[in-house]
């Protein structure tokens, strides 16, 4: 049984939907009763749950493309850095702003990858990240 258990986790992460909802059904009942000792109501338990799954399967997505666009984002720059001796002035300012980015933290280059090359509205990313949407256009 362990060993299902990884596998599904495995499987899960790399985006497999029925392995995540396997997942889920696994945690069902303790998470339930999780929900349930914090809010002392079966609907109010019940309704947990179904966010948190439907939380957990968003930021598992959320992760997966920012991973592929960050592969992407490399292979671009390989690309990219072959194109600098050419002299491109378009390809050094690519490299410009690459540097800059470097320059802030991994919050701060995901929010903005998030809103710049994503093309994410503020609203989807500030639910994502369980911010109110004024919080995070003043931390932007």
């Amino acid at each position: 049984m362990e060993m299902n258990v990884k596998e599904l986790h495995r499987k899960a992460i790399v985006g497999d939907d029925d392995a995540f909802l396997a997942m889920m059904q696994l945690h069902k009942e303790s998470l339930l009763r999780t929900a349930l000792a914090f809010l002392r109501n079966e609907n109010d338990a019940i309704e947990a749950l179904q966010e948190v799954t439907y939380r957990a399967y968003k930021k598992i997505r959320i992760m997966m493309n920012y991973c592929q666009d960050q592969l992407n984002l490399r292979k671009r720059f390989t690309v990219d850095a072959s194109a600098l001796e050419t002299g491109s002035t378009e390809d050094i300012s690519y490299l410009e702003m690459r540097e800059a980015l470097a320059t802030l933290s991994d919050e701060e280059q995901r929010l903005i990858y998030l809103k710049y090359f994503q093309e994410s509205n503020i609203k989807d990313i500030a639910q994502s990240e369980n911010t109110p949407k004024t919080a995070f256009l003043m931390g932007m």
